[in-house]
């Protein structure tokens, strides 16, 4: 079983740049065929500061830490028994090209199912740029399955 007295512990926060490239190559991997996500001048055509990421890029922001996802270390997890169970966004402002997003993450819940088989982890990070504004929060659910002894 995992140690359920780790929820609330809240990570180191690190610091990553939005760079434009790394928004073009992801938005090209995602399908993205919008202009805002490749041209800066279309970007700021509408409204933004340079080209903004994509909905879902914070999960890439999240692989620039120091860990990969630290809570793997943490519970001692074995990566191959995770299972990517669920992921939510929440936007507050525009993350784009050119800000430096600080990434704080804790997890906020643990629980299990199927009598102990597969142990749920939920972390909830935060995103804030370089003014100390809040722009986004999201919510990742790990399963972790247990082997059964037989």
């Amino acid at each position: 079983m995992l140690d359920r007295n780790k929820i609330g512990h809240e990570f180191d926060p690190f610091t990553v740049e939005v760079e434009r490239g790394r928004l073009r190559f992801f938005a090209k991997a995602i399908g993205e065929i919008n202009s805002i996500y490749a041209e800066q001048s279309a970007a700021r055509k509408v409204g933004y500061s340079d080209i903004p990421a994509p909905p879902t890029f914070l999960m890439a922001l999240d692989l620039g830490g120091p860990d990969m996802p630290p809570v793997l270390k943490l519970l001692d997890m074995d990566i191959g028994r995770i299972l990517h169970g669920s992921q939510e966004f929440e936007y507050f402002g525009d993350i784009c090209a050119g800000d430096t997003i600080t990434v704080t993450s804790k997890i906020v819940d643990m629980f299990d199912k199927k009598g102990g088989a597969l142990e749920f982890v939920v972390c909830e990070n935060s995103y804030t740029n370089q003014d100390g504004e809040l722009q986004a929060k999201a919510r990742q659910t790990l399963v972790y399955r247990n082997l059964q002894e037989k």
